[in-house]
Order: structure tokens, then C-alpha cells, then sequence
């Protein structure tokens, strides 16, 4: 997949510069949207738990201490093992997709190049999930790999593919995702809606990475927000609910302000001080229990919070 040009990974997140070389500006769509707390302790522990459980060196571990310990803190890093994996293959069947769009948009491809990848890593299922898809919708592509920017909330992201459909402008972003015991695809997280929206929402499209030329954007009134799940055995279409795109919205603005305090906050130094008690010679007298003194809220004051 073609990386952004303008992205850069940082201590707060994917950032976009407005051009090459230029100063990080503001937050990627997925950095904002990863602000959301999301609990997958029980994904992790069940990782790790299955990695062990399922390890061939376990038996001889379990009559020594070492590589006992060796292999429990292997297991501990599976979920991150299978995240970076995942997140690998997904990098991998987007960019056969992008080939796919580029060569339906008449533009230098490398099709064969991409699909010939996916096959080294024995992903070419997901290939032809792709294929079928584009042969089911016949997707005529407007724009692929674009680059949007929104000055007034503070973001950037780039679309997989902007496509008119069955005569609908449509904005697309493709999601890899796995199967189920019944062989099908699993359906998108309800969190790529949120991501559409701020995609629709852009105020700008890149034009020239290197002059750091933007043009007004084309799609604000895209007819269709669809995400595509591209699995081994087919590739299942869904579009995002038009009655719901106001709140998604909304809840991505909030995201956006709180990824600023936390950016804020990440390089305002120390959140916390120690400090000492007061003499005791210097309190004011309060409450007495028991012969000891006892500061209480009336003789100790701290700062006034807005």
C-alpha cells in the first residue's frame, strides 16, 4: 500500500505535515478515533492463554523453572504478535486493492506485483475476495490513496477509494477481517462509520505532496459511505446508516479535543509532584484526637480548580 506522503508516525499518534518535510499539523482520522477506550484485556489474556496452552515445548517446560518462565513471557506477547501480523496483511491486500483501482483508472499499476506478494505470504484468498468484489459492483474509481485535511477540527487521513457506483458517488475504506466457524466474513466494527464520516467531513484534498498544493474537496456530498470487509472466502459490503452520521460526527469532534489535552498533557512534563508535610509547629490549630493533632480541609487549603 502507498504510505501517505504526508504521514509520520510520532510519540502521539500518525501526524500529517500540509507538505513534504513540512511541520507535523494535526492528528490523523484513526489517531483521533483511537482515543476511545477500548477493553481487550479478555482478547489478551485469551491470546496468551491459548499461545501457551498450545506451545510443544510446554510439557518439557513444566519440569524446568527457566525455560518455564521463558515460554510464559512468549505467550504474554502473542496478542501483539497476532496484532502486528494482522496489521501486516492488512497493509498487503490494501495495497492490491489500490493496484486494482489504479488500473481500472487507466494509471501505472503493479497488480501482478501486489497479488504476487500476497501469495508469498499464502493470502491470495484475499485476493480473490477482492477480485470478485470489484466484478459484483463495478466500482468506476474517482480517486484512490487521496489525502484529506480538515483545518477547522484539526485532522487528516487518507481514503482508500472514492467510487461512483450504480451511479452513487461513494466513499470507501477497505477493512481485512477474518472468518467465522460458518466460513463467512467478518462484518466491519461499527467504528469505521465514525471514520467515514471525518473523511466526508474533509475541507480539503491534496493535490501535490511536494508543493503542499490542496484543492476544496470534491466528495462532501458523497451519496454513499461503504465499507468493504475483504475475508478469504468473499468480501461482505455494508453502508454506513445515513441517520446515524450526525452522532458519529459529533462523537468524532469530542475524540478530536480530547486527543488535544492528551498531546497537551503528554508534553507538559510531570503530572504529579511529591511533597513534604508542614512543620507541625506551623499548622493552624485543628481538630485534636486523642491528643494528636489532625489537619483537616479547614487548616490545610489547597489550590482553587475551575
Amino acid at each position: 500500500m502507498t504510505q501517505p506522503r504526508l504521514a509520520q508516525q510520532t510519540a502521539t499518534g500518525r501526524m500529517y505535515a500540509r507538505s513534504e518535510g513540512g511541520d507535523l499539523e494535526v492528528p490523523s482520522i484513526t489517531t483521533v478515533i483511537g482515543c476511545e477506550a477500548n477493553d481487550l484485556g479478555g482478547w489478551y489474556a485469551y491470546t496468551a492463554a491459548q499461545a501457551l496452552a498450545t506451545d510443544p515445548q510446554l510439557p518439557d517446560a513444566l519440569r524446568d523453572t527457566r525455560r518455564r518462565r521463558s515460554l510464559v513471557s512468549h505467550a504474554a506477547k502473542a496478542a501483539e504478535r497476532h496484532r502486528d501480523h494482522a496489521a501486516q496483511r492488512g497493509d498487503r491486500v490494501h495495497d492490491y486493492c489500490e493496484q486494482l483501482a489504479l488500473r481500472a483508472m487507466g494509471r501505472d499499476h503493479e497488480v501482478d506485483r501486489a497479488r504476487d506478494t500476497l501469495a508469498e505470504h499464502h493470502e491470495t484468498r484475499f485476493a480473490d475476495s477482492a477480485d470478485q468484489w470489484w466484478q459484483l459492483f463495478r466500482p468506476e474509481p474517482l480517486a484512490a490513496e487521496i489525502t484529506v485535511w480538515n483545518s477547522t477540527v484539526g485532522y487528516a487521513g487518507t481514503l482508500d477509494l472514492v467510487a461512483r457506483i450504480g451511479g452513487k458517488v461513494c466513499l470507501i475504506d477497505y477493512k481485512t477481517r477474518g472468518t467465522d466457524r460458518a466460513g463467512r466474513v467478518k462484518a466491519p466494527d461499527p467504528k469505521v462509520v465514525t471514520q467515514l464520516v471525518a473523511g466526508l467531513k474533509a475541507e480539503e484534498s491534496l493535490v501535490d505532496a511536494t508543493a503542499g498544493e490542496w484543492e476544496p474537496w470534491r466528495y462532501r456530498d458523497a451519496d454513499v459511505l461503504m465499507a468493504v470487509a475483504i475475508g478469504e472466502t468473499e468480501a461482505l459490503t455494508v453502508q454506513a446508516a445515513p441517520e446515524h452520521l450526525p452522532v458519529h460526527w459529533y462523537k468524532f469532534c469530542a475524540l478530536a479535543k480530547v486527543w488535544a489535552r492528551n498531546s497537551q498533557l503528554a508534553t507538559a512534563g510531570a503530572q504529579l509532584r511529591s511533597i513534604a508535610p508542614p512543620p507541625l509547629d506551623s499548622l493552624p490549630t485543628g481538630r485534636v484526637a486523642g491528643g494528636t493533632q489532625v489537619v483537616t480541609a479547614e487548616t490545610v487549603a489547597g489550590p482553587a480548580v475551575d
